[in-house]
């Protein structure tokens, strides 16, 4: 997947499907030897040490990154891998593995100057040829989630620590585009064998695993190796997927973890437990997604049908806890590419939605629709009770393999949630262009947002002029008959006061400076 989708919040599907997939492998206990000369099993850390026990409900269905893609497990993927760039909290593009980028005067050419003496965890060089090599990978491997991310780009010169990156257009986009959603390293001899990658996984990121049961649980240690393993005070994780939602607070509670993300219906209970509950900034946004291409949304006063019966507000009251908010977007209101001359275009107004579908030939509750979407998600209840009440019947389908059919462009009618992009255009055309993967009506796109995308790409992100350019880019693309956004939401994690504050990165989970018990 080019970008993670769910029904309810970024991961939470997919885990569910994972968990019960994985019970096999759980029970067989797999275990995968040692990296970078570490010990046996190391199922825990040594007393006395700090040690994270997070629990996830978005545990890694696979640890080669170029398959999992750009979605929320890019978090837990974080701990092995690092990239070339990573985000700071004001959301652009700062060193990573690359210490530094130069753009040509054309912007079609971007050469990253590496950090020397850097190796991964089985001791290979960190070098250009493993730059080279990652994006070959993800440009080019069958089941890579990655390849719409990298349409930039021609090719990848090797020059000792400079890996020179030649585009077939100007982009400025790169430095965002190559951080840790789209491009974390892994060793080049360790991904000569994708398929042992993919539960072995080898990076240069601040840990290294010492042990994997697939689909269960993961165990780390420091990478004494890493750039950065100065400013990383945890000593060992424990990665663990995720029971049922409400077992999870008390699992916080009494110490079997201390760190989880929660959904926002447990955020009460967490405070009142004592926990700490950490709203991360993120880009999440959900919608209800229609193809175009087949009927009755072929029919435009259909597709403004839904659009004028969708009352954001009911969303945000039923699903958020407070935490969210209304979003006629793929972006919250205060992201940068958020566009307000495009608000409420659709406002909502049942009336006129009766009379559109009307016009559109339909009597009332002769449209009948199925929404096929891949667990049971409050969200499409309340889109089945507020099209009821234009007229639409509306009947939920749940299919447990949903994606295939979903990038496939075979669905009439889904919703989903993403947890957006680092790289502004990266979520706009992932959403809009003619080959977005969440776009469900590939190969369309609304006129005008190809030309609006280029100019983004061609202006510098610190020029003056990007805002307004990418703005109008995100205006172009809402242009699209595709796609009705309903609400965004941060994450929420709950954590044991132990653990100090996390540093608040759009949308990552970063563990630099992050101390547990004061150490």
């Amino acid at each position: 997947m080019s970008g993670h989708l769910t029904s309810r919040r970024p991961g939470r599907p997919a885990a569910r499907r994972l968990r019960t997939a994985a019970l096999g492998a759980a029970l067989a206990a797999v275990l995968v030897p040692a990296l970078s000369g570490c010990g046996g099993g190391g199922t825990s850390a040594a007393a006395g040490n700090a040690t994270l026990k997070w629990t996830s409900s978005y545990f890694p269905a696979h640890w080669d990154p170029v398959v999992s893609g750009s979605g929320a497990q890019f978090r837990e993927l974080a701990l092995v891998y690092a990239s070339l760039t990573r985000t700071d909290e004001s959301g652009k593009a700062v060193p990573d593995l690359a210490e530094s980028w130069e753009y040509n005067a054309k912007g079609d050419q971007v050469t990253f100057r590496l950090r020397p003496g850097l190796k991964f965890s089985d001791g290979e060089p960190v070098d250009a040829k493993a730059v080279k090599a990652a994006i070959e990978r993800a440009k080019k491997q069958k089941n890579s989630a990655l390849f719409g991310d990298l349409t930039s780009i021609e090719s990848v010169e090797a020059k000792g620590l400079d890996a020179v990156v030649h585009l077939n257009q100007v982009d400025h986009q790169i430095p965002q585009l190559l951080g840790s959603r789209v491009l974390q390293i892994a060793s080049p001899k360790a991904a000569a064998s994708p398929e042992k990658l993919d539960q072995n996984p080898v990076g240069a990121g601040p840990f290294v695993v010492t042990q994997l049961i697939p689909g269960t649980k993961a165990v780390f240690k420091k990478n004494p190796d890493y750039w950065d393993a100065k400013n990383i005070h945890i000593d060992a994780v424990e990665l663990t997927s995720a029971p049922d939602a409400s077992t999870v607070v008390n699992g916080l509670r009494t110490g079997v973890y201390n760190f989880a993300d929660i959904e926002p219906s447990q955020a009460e209970a967490a405070k009142k437990a004592g926990l700490d509950v950490f709203v991360q900034p993120g880009f999440n946004a959900a919608n209800i997604s229609l193809n175009v291409n087949k009927a009755p949304f072929d029919n435009p006063k259909v597709v403004d049908a839904v659009r004028h019966a969708v009352n954001r507000k009911e969303f945000v009251d039923k699903l958020t806890f407070g935490y969210g908010e209304e979003t006629d977007q793929p972006f919250p209101k205060d992201y940068v590419a958020y566009d307000p001359k495009s608000e409420n275009a659709y406002p909502y107004d049942p009336a006129k939605s009766k009379k559109l579908l009307a016009q559109a030939g339909y009597r009332p509750h002769q449209l009948k629709l199925n929404l096929v979407i891949p667990s049971e998600d409050p969200q499409a209840e309340i889109v089945q009770s507020q099209l009821a009440a234009v007229g639409i019947d509306v009947t939920i389908k749940i299919d447990k393999n949903w994606a295939t059919p979903f990038f496939a462009k075979d669905l009439t009618f889904s919703l989903y949630s993403t947890t957006g992009r680092d790289s502004a255009l990266q979520t706009l055309t992932a959403h809009f262009g003619p080959n977005g993967p969440l776009n469900l009506s590939s190969p369309y796109q609304p006129a005008g947002f190809e030309a609006a995308a280029a100019k983004v790409r061609r202006t510098p992100l610190d020029s003056p002029e990007y805002p307004e350019v990418l703005q109008a880019a995100t205006r172009a693309g809402l242009e699209s008959r595709a796609l009705v956004f309903t609400f965004s939401q941060p994450n929420l994690i709950a954590k044991s006061p132990s653990i100090s504050g996390l540093p608040k990165v759009p949308a990552h989970i970063t563990w630099t400076g992050v101390t547990i018990d004061g150490r």
